[in-house]
């Protein structure tokens, strides 16, 4: 890797602390920008200018990347070259004048209440793969929880009488998410049934175990809630984070408060949670026919 990028990621996770999935999620777009700087002739940032930036993103678009990774890729190159121009490596910032338009902020996937009905249906059974399968779904749905969240969460976090768990999201921040009694109930099932014979005699005290009895990666979440999805024969992409849209989604759609929702979902901003107002518009729809006089 690029000498640059190695001392800017040491500079991200020791004196701004990042996560580690952060940090890596900054590597691999600066990797991107970099393979597209080599077929350019670049070895170093030096001779990097805007159109630069600008071509490596349409690049990046006409390849098929997704609006959101377009837009955290150009993030990540404001703050890469604005470290540059801090330590005095760049006269200039390069990437200062950019910004992503407005269409690049798309809206969430989404599942209907009913569809969500059918992917939790998916995982049944007696076996303690599916009780632990039941109960990550109706976890992940009923708490809105990053992937990265849920595989870190511990048993020390669960306060199933109180009808909350505690988890840690981005920056090391800490909050309380209510917990329904369908996934307390399914929780409470797997903690009964199938974690003790996954943990075996080992004493790793995340709540959802691999068949090793170590805890459950984000990839093997990704892929699970895939399967399900394919199980349950939903159209359209299933994996945790459309899970996580479904919870703050439906939330609004039953008239829970915005700022609520952003609570509970962990936005430092408000304004990440607004675009679920986008998503909800039939309800709005649905209010101005019922109750608009000339609707």
């Amino acid at each position: 890797m690029n000498a640059e990028v190695v001392q800017f990621l040491n500079h991200l996770a020791y004196a701004r602390g990042l996560a580690a999935n952060t940090r890596a999620a900054y590597g691999a777009d600066l990797a991107a920008f970099f393979r597209f700087l080599g077929r350019q002739g670049l070895v170093s940032a030096h001779g990097a200018e805007r159109h630069h930036i600008v071509e490596f993103l349409d690049a990046e678009r006409q390849r098929g990347v997704t609006a959101a990774t377009l837009a955290r890729r150009l993030v990540t190159l404001k703050v890469f070259f604005g470290w540059l121009q801090a330590e005095g490596v760049l006269d200039r910032n390069a990437a200062e004048a950019l910004s992503a338009p407005k269409t690049w902020r798309i809206l969430p996937d989404t599942l209907t209440p009913a569809a969500v009905e059918q992917l939790l249906a998916a995982a049944t059974g007696e076996g303690r793969f599916a009780c632990r399968d039941r109960a990550l779904l109706e976890l992940l749905y009923a708490c809105g929880l990053r992937v990265s969240e849920a595989a870190d969460l511990r048993i020390e976090d669960l306060h199933l009488d109180e009808g909350f768990i505690r988890c840690t999201g981005k920056g090391d921040r800490q909050r309380v998410v209510p917990l329904g009694s369908a996934a307390a109930a399914a929780i409470r099932r797997y903690l009964a049934e199938a974690r003790p014979a996954l943990a075996g005699d080992r004493n790793d005290e995340h709540l959802f175990l691999s068949r090793f009895g170590r805890r459950l990666s984000r990839q093997m979440i990704w892929r699970l809630v895939g399967h399900y999805g394919r199980a349950a024969m939903i159209r359209g992409p299933v994996h945790p984070h459309v899970l996580r849209h479904c919870f703050a989604s439906h939330l609004l759609a039953n008239g829970a408060q915005l700022r609520a929702i952003q609570e509970m979902l962990g936005h430092a901003d408000i304004a990440t949670t607004q675009i679920y107002t986008h998503v909800d518009s039939g309800r709005l729809l649905g209010v101005h026919r019922r109750y608009h006089p000339r609707a």
